[in-house]
């Protein structure tokens, strides 16, 4: 997603691109067509930012939609077919009545939690928010504001996500480090005493350095680093995150490693890929992959991970952003391996269990 001084306008014609001409997004590509077996990428015709989380057999799914809109089904390359309701809205005026961003929904400590970026209809005052239902069914119940993130150090921040390591909850996202806009953003962790409250300060473990890091970047649009999510593998954490501007066919992602056991608030417990570890695929038409979430099937053997794409060079970051999946391959050193993004014209197999 586009993070600039023109960000709520990209927002407003994302928003009306979708809800006005979603019979031409539809007509444009063609949907997944299941088998007993396979599947075909994308699957839903559109969804920026979009993020899974499985419970109890069912597999619930966020994206950007303006509002907090929730899919659940459980059959994920059924996405399209899965029940959908919006749970929470945005008031008319405060601080978080706009740009309603890239949504993660979590259950944490028996209830149901979903955090997203927002602000007053001014960029500059873009922060993380929470809401929280205590309902078992997240569909139901009511969604209560719990108000925002907020570290010691309170600054522009987007694309929040958490995870537990050794009985202790993390939050990660992209933020920028002094209140200058269109300069960098960063990656963050820090600590958390509850779901919705940050303990203590952030802490910087990546910041745009190299040049697949910084494709699009201006005097008027910053480098990019966003939209972390976690992956744990058998001795290491893994924290993918979104390098450059969305609005480049060169979006990608990049990796942060660290060994298992390790200080997770200590910079240097983490270490950068040098290259991307899943970028655009010319040959088979995926353009500006990024803004990832992971994911098992539904026997728990297999990773897959969940980003959007575009089908053409030039979309942007735009309404035409559709979730693709893919499994990941577990190399003999413990990384994980992306691949590449498969055309939309391949039959994939479809996740164990399915």
């Amino acid at each position: 997603m586009k993070k600039s001084l023109i960000l709520p306008l990209l927002l407003l014609c994302a928003l009306l691109f979708c809800s006005c001409n979603k019979s031409k997004v539809i007509n444009k590509i063609n949907l997944p067509i299941s088998d007993s077996t396979s599947f075909h990428n994308p699957i839903l015709y559109s969804g920026a930012d979009p993020w899974v989380f499985s419970k109890d057999g069912w597999y619930y799914f966020t994206s950007t939609t303006g509002n907090l809109t929730l899919r659940r089904t459980r059959i994920i390359t059924d996405l399209t077919n899965a029940e959908k309701k919006v749970i929470w809205s945005p008031p008319t005026t405060g601080m978080w009545s706009n740009s309603i961003w890239a949504p993660e929904i979590h259950f944490l400590e028996g209830k149901w939690y979903v955090y997203f970026a927002a602000d007053n209809g001014d960029n500059a005052n873009l922060r993380m928010y929470a809401v929280e239902n205590s309902s078992v069914d997240p569909f139901q119940g009511e969604w209560i504001m719990k108000g925002q993130l907020k570290p010691a150090t309170d600054r522009w921040a987007i694309d929040g996500s958490v995870f537990e390591d050794n009985g202790k909850l993390f939050f990660i996202w992209s933020g920028m480090a002094g209140k200058e806009e269109n300069i960098a953003q960063n990656i963050y962790i820090a600590q958390m005493d509850n779901p919705w409250t940050i303990k203590g300060d952030r802490v910087l473990i990546s910041t745009p350095e190299f040049d697949w890091e910084s494709k699009g970047a201006s005097a008027t649009e910053p480098k990019v680093n966003e939209g972390p999510a976690l992956l744990k593998g058998k001795d290491k954490l893994f924290i993918t995150f979104s390098a450059s501007g969305c609005w480049t066919d060169d979006y990608c992602l990049g990796m942060l490693t660290a060994e298992a056991g390790s200080d997770l608030l200590n910079p240097a417990s983490w270490v950068k890929s040098k290259e991307p570890v899943l970028q655009k695929s010319v040959t088979d038409k995926v353009y500006a992959p990024g803004h990832n979430g992971f994911f098992k099937s539904p026997d728990g053997s297999e990773d897959w991970i969940i980003f959007h794409a575009n089908d053409n060079s030039g979309d942007g970051c735009g309404g035409d952003r559709k979730p693709h999946i893919q499994k990941i391959i577990w190399r003999t050193d413990g990384t994980p391996d992306f691949g590449k993004p498969v055309s939309n014209l391949t039959h994939v197999k479809k996740p164990a269990g399915e």
